[in-house]
């Protein structure tokens, strides 16, 4: 009877490295063999006293820059390299995707790839026959799958290696930047799968995309130079990532990281100005939702050089009075104030509204519009940024907007100042929308004609 219990976790490491010997010259290899006590390579570290530990049903996310060791360390809880050092416990099947079509023949055709690939997990020959045209259903490559996979596009791969691996019934899903790969059907088709498996299953998620890591991961792991430089709950960890990358770009110079996430707290307004332009039947029905917006967060999580910095955000109805409280449909208008430190040219003011797992929703910028008639900035002026739109139909639920003023071009900026959830709200009464969020419609008809 096995000794495990249901808390105990599913991954563990403990102290674990992975060093590589490297030879400056091809030659040295040769000295090496022959003179076992001298030394003629240099030790490279991947990996250096790695500990982690993962529950089960639990989502971890691995971040960090090319080179960190993510890639390294997914190898070795997935069992396919050893470590040099440390202990590894791993509890249940892994089904991992560390590199496209990884373990493929690209002589063999897809079919029987998939056969061989089956038989890797621990499948027999009848369970495989039995989930095969869940797998060719899944990947959708047609007649393809009887050719060999060397004639194969990188979609292509893609599709049929996330097809067998998905229907391995792993315990354990690891997943190495495959998202990346193919159009965005196949990307939607992968991301519904593993949200369905993180239902019941761990996951181990690898990515550059940081909305993707936020929607999908509980904690996050930041590795760097092949080391954990942190452990923390996802939002925090890649904020921390994100802002560590920003100065490594701008070289660190005056460069800073600061605020803190707090309780958000409403307005104590006696009364709220609301501008309520809703249609008659959103009205009487009252299905429009309410939408109850907090105090501007001048403590918010921050970076930047701040040469530039954000001094209040707020929402404004039509006759300009800030907002407390207004409902989906109603046109409204960010505004985002900010002072220059020092001379700005070509200031770039935006802001992201993000759900509440981090998913972009919806946003903009002021680039596009001042792009050929850039403004000049001067120290202890000060900067307003109007953004008007609609408000959307948006799910219950609580949402962030994050505000940045940058200068330089949407391809090259430099960010001044960058404040994650500097102004939040909170909707609630659910509007029967889909997806998201919904946008207000202007027309909806529905023509009905004699049959011919």
């Amino acid at each position: 009877m096995s000794s495990e219990r249901a808390d105990d976790p599913i991954i563990e490491l403990k102290d674990v490295s992975k060093v590589y010997a490297i030879f400056k010259r091809p030659e040295d290899r040769l000295k090496q063999m022959i003179f076992r006590r001298r030394k003629f390579f240099e030790d490279y570290w991947a990996l250096r006293d790695v500990s982690l530990s993962m529950a089960r049903g639990e989502a971890v996310a691995l971040v960090g820059r090319n080179g960190a060791g993510k890639s390294t360390l997914l190898q070795i809880i997935n069992g396919t390299l050893p470590p040099t050092t440390g202990t590894v416990r791993v509890s249940g099947r892994v089904g991992a995707m560390l590199e496209l079509g990884a373990g493929f023949n690209p002589e063999f055709t897809g079919r029987e790839n998939v056969y061989l690939a089956g038989a890797v997990y621990g499948l027999t020959r009848a369970e495989i026959d039995a989930r095969f045209a869940q797998i060719e259903d899944f990947a959708e490559i047609g007649d393809f799958l009887d050719q060999p996979v060397k004639l194969y596009s990188s979609g292509m791969y893609a599709r049929l290696a996330f097809a067998v691996m998905a229907h391995m019934n792993a315990d354990i899903l690891i997943v190495d930047e495959i998202l990346s790969v193919g159009d965005a059907a196949f990307g939607q088709k992968c991301m519904r799968f593993i949200r369905k498996f993180r239902e019941k299953g761990t996951l181990l998620f690898v990515s550059h995309d940081i909305a993707a890591v936020l929607a999908l991961c509980d904690r996050a792991v930041w590795m760097d130079a092949g080391t954990v430089r942190a452990i923390g709950p996802a939002k925090e960890i890649c904020h921390a990532y994100q802002a560590d990358i920003e100065a490594a770009r701008t070289g660190g110079h005056a460069f800073h990281i600061g605020g803190e996430r707090k309780v958000a707290r409403p307005r104590e307004y006696p009364e709220a100005t609301v501008v309520d332009q809703r249609e008659t039947l959103l009205r009487d029905a009252n299905l429009a939702p309410k939408v109850e917006v907090y105090d501007f967060d001048p403590d918010a999580p921050w970076f930047g050089d701040r040469q530039a910095t954000i001094s209040s955000v707020r929402l404004t109805g039509a006759n300009g009075a800030t907002l407390a409280g207004l409902e989906g449909g109603e046109d409204v208008t960010l505004e985002a104030h900010a002072t220059a430190h020092a001379p700005i040219t070509a200031p770039i003011v935006g802001f992201i509204v993000r759900d509440r797992l981090g998913q972009n929703l919806f946003g903009d910028n002021t680039y596009l519009s001042f792009r050929d008639a850039p403004r000049v900035v001067q120290a202890g002026e000060d900067i307003l940024a109007r953004f008007s739109f609609r408000m959307p139909y948006l799910a219950a639920g609580e949402y962030a907007v994050t505000v940045a003023i940058a200068s330089g071009t949407q391809a090259d900026a430099v960010q001044h100042h960058w404040m994650d959830e500097a102004l939040l709200f909170k909707v609630s009464v659910i509007r029967d929308a889909k997806g998201l969020m919904g946008i207000p419609m202007r027309r909806i008809d529905l023509d009905v004609a004699p049959a011919t």
